[in-house]
């Protein structure tokens, strides 16, 4: 229920979200498990039409490519969120076909295992979804999400994208820049055609010229000045996997580095404190150095870092605020 009430899509910025969701260090890996299951993912690609490289971001997203795919039993989480109530209908559906599931033989009880909130297997389908869309692509008899084989994962993820309206070969979005003293509505509510965003000055960040993929919408999470993103249909059907315009960005970037494109050519800046990722990552790397544990140097302060913080001020009989600042990244370079 905590974790209900704190998803990181949420609760983080875009930029803690993809330091979280998309480090240089999970692309690398994620190329080389989309490498390995190359003709599978174009098999898929062929019979649903949803592109290879989105399949990769979700599994990305969802399971860190297959490795972590959960360990909360899927009767329990849905049990206890359809008794919480906040979601009661929802959840209390997705019991009743967890129930369907072990029924009909597509999972034992120990295999059917994920999320806090029941999602499980390869790319973290909720019960509802797997009834619906589960397909046995590999032709083993079963419709098998769980297995280390991601196949049927692949294949039913496609299903539910592409009939939720997705449009083959067609671009989810990109990163474009804005111009100085840009003013025009944007935001999912408000959709152009690609001429008009080019006559306000919207340009693709990497050069070239705007596709058209049709009625689209400009979404700069953190602001203006910093990146934002130019997104088309294929977008909001990945909304419909998980409703976070973070999420969707996150699937999207994954996606694009997954097929061999760069980091984002925008800058999202300093913070409140004067510290931008970098300074942050130094920081936790510094604080880890000097004895107190940060965690993962990922630039994103969390918990872990705040204690860090908090332990390191107290030992040197500074003031105790557990806040980040440029003389205590000075203090732990």
């Amino acid at each position: 229920m905590e974790r209900d009430r704190n998803q990181t899509e949420f609760k983080r910025s875009l930029e803690d979200y993809l330091a979280i969701v998309a480090p240089e260090e999970k692309v690398t890996f994620g190329r080389r498990a989309i490498s390995a299951h190359s003709a599978r993912l174009a098999q898929v690609e062929a019979r649903y039409g949803v592109d290879a490289d989105v399949l990769g971001g979700v599994w990305g997203l969802e399971s860190y490519f297959g490795t972590r795919r959960g360990d909360i039993p899927v009767i329990s989480s849905t049990s206890t969120l359809a008794w919480e109530g906040r979601r009661g209908a929802f959840f209390e559906s997705n019991l009743m076909d967890a129930l369907r599931i072990l029924q009909a033989g597509d999972a034992t009880p120990e295999q059917l295992v994920g999320s806090w909130a029941g999602a499980s297997g390869h790319t973290q389908l909720m019960p509802n979804a797997f009834q619906r869309y589960a397909v046995d692509f590999d032709g083993n008899g079963r419709r098998d999400v769980w297995s280390d084989d991601p196949t049927d994962a692949f294949a039913t993820t496609a299903r539910y994208l592409s009939e939720n309206g997705w449009r083959q070969g067609q671009l989810w979005g990109l990163e474009v820049v804005l111009p100085e003293g840009f003013s025009a509505r944007i935001g999912r509510g408000t959709r152009r055609s690609v001429s008009e965003w080019q006559s306000l000055g919207v340009r693709p960040a990497r050069g070239g010229s705007l596709p058209d993929y049709g009625a689209a919408a400009v979404l700069a999470p953190m602001g203006v000045d910093a990146p934002a993103f130019l997104v088309f249909r294929n977008f909001d059907v990945i909304l419909r996997y998980n409703p976070s315009d973070n999420y969707g960005l996150g699937v999207g970037y994954m996606a694009s580095r997954l097929a061999g494109g760069g980091p984002l050519v925008g800058r999202f800046g300093r913070d409140r404190y004067g510290l931008d990722l970098d300074d942050r990552k130094a920081l936790q790397r510094g604080l880890t150095r000097a004895g107190f544990d940060a965690g993962t140097p990922d630039g994103v302060l969390g918990k872990k870092t705040e204690a860090a913080i908090r332990a390191y001020q107290q030992s040197r009989g500074m003031t105790v605020t557990g806040s980040p600042s440029r003389a205590l990244l000075d203090a732990v370079a």
